[in-house]
């Protein structure tokens, strides 16, 4: 993956419009070779203001091209301003006049169109793979990057005294462990893509979530056609929400885990579900060079990571660091 930034293209997808007046201003920003904060200070550099004025909606690796959504304040540079405007790496595509600054996370997903060169193995096995994920989606992991490079963010974790609260990306590579161990047991019993009783179900492409009870044909046929996925926990405070074996099975894979369980209670994070399974919108895919190259397009919901994908199809090398960390 990735030979050149242009083998890994992202584009962000807000899910609403430019309010068209606002004391901020909303940019569509083009970047290539260059990560989403270091734009970020830059763009406040230029509106004359402090870094943390920059407000952007997820992270987005730095050896690609990337398309996305900033806003900064408009007090000294209002919209009229930023056209063309240009810098080491980036591009103002687009500006207009907002009302707030965005948020992490404020956006509907994300559009990547990525190349895979040198490919050997199964190649013709990877047509029917990429088919199975349009179909059924894929199991909804987090990302390396979650756990730094060469696991360092798990090797901190380790080391932190009793008691203490974690760094921020320490509680997240801890709550990231959890789920992704919850979500490796229900792979390996074959619940990962539909509802069992006592569930807590996700409504696609919302932050929704309602507890199953008892799984009737309704709720079941919503699972296959990927309207509804099962959900597994974001562990912390507070009740989990699910019942019976669900509860059961993420109560004992929590206590597997003793040093990220102490680390998410000192942090005081409350409990919150994420989809165990990731549907994989408007997939594309053709060769380049057959059975050698090939280049695949998907649309992932806000937060997920590519890298989820291409995982269940090859081991790539070059995978990326940042993705969509929203």
């Amino acid at each position: 993956m990735r030979r050149t930034p242009e083998d890994f293209i992202v584009e962000e997808h807000l899910g609403f419009e430019p309010s068209g007046a606002g004391e901020h201003v909303l940019l569509r920003v083009r970047k290539r070779d260059a990560n989403t904060g270091w734009v970020a200070r830059e763009l406040a550099t230029l509106a004359g203001m402090r870094p943390q004025d920059v407000g952007y909606a997820g992270l987005k690796d730095r050896q690609a091209v990337a398309t996305q959504w900033f806003t900064v304040p408009g007090r000294r540079r209002p919209a009229a301003d930023w056209a063309g405007v240009t810098g080491e790496g980036f591009e103002v595509l687009e500006a207009h006049a907002h009302a707030r600054k965005l948020p992490r996370g404020a956006l509907a997903g994300n559009r990547f169109t990525i190349v895979l060169r040198e490919l050997a193995g199964d190649t013709h096995g990877l047509e029917a793979q990429v088919h199975q994920a349009a179909l059924h989606g894929v199991p909804n992991y987090f990302g390396p990057q979650r756990f730094g490079r060469d696991l360092s963010n798990l090797s901190t974790l380790l080391a932190l005294p009793a008691g203490r609260p974690p760094a921020r990306f320490v509680l997240s590579a801890a709550r990231s462990l959890v789920f992704n161990a919850v979500l490796a047991e229900r792979v390996a019993d074959g619940s990962w893509n539909r509802l069992r009783d006592g569930d807590r179900a996700n409504l696609d492409g919302r932050n929704s979530v309602f507890a199953v009870p008892l799984v009737d044909e309704v709720l079941a046929r919503r699972a296959v056609e990927l309207d509804l996925h099962p959900t597994g926990p974001l562990w912390g405070l507070g009740e989990p929400g699910v019942t019976g074996e669900v509860a059961a099975l993420e109560a004992r894979i929590v206590e597997g885990f003793p040093e990220a369980r102490a680390a998410i209670l000192a942090a005081g994070a409350e409990a919150s579900r994420r989809p165990l399974r990731l549907a994989v919108r408007g997939l594309q895919f053709e060769w380049l060079e057959q059975g050698a190259a090939c280049r695949v397009s998907f649309t992932l919901r806000s937060g997920s990571f590519a890298t989820a994908v291409i995982r269940e199809w090859l081991d790539a090398e070059g995978a990326p660091q940042e993705d969509d960390d929203a």
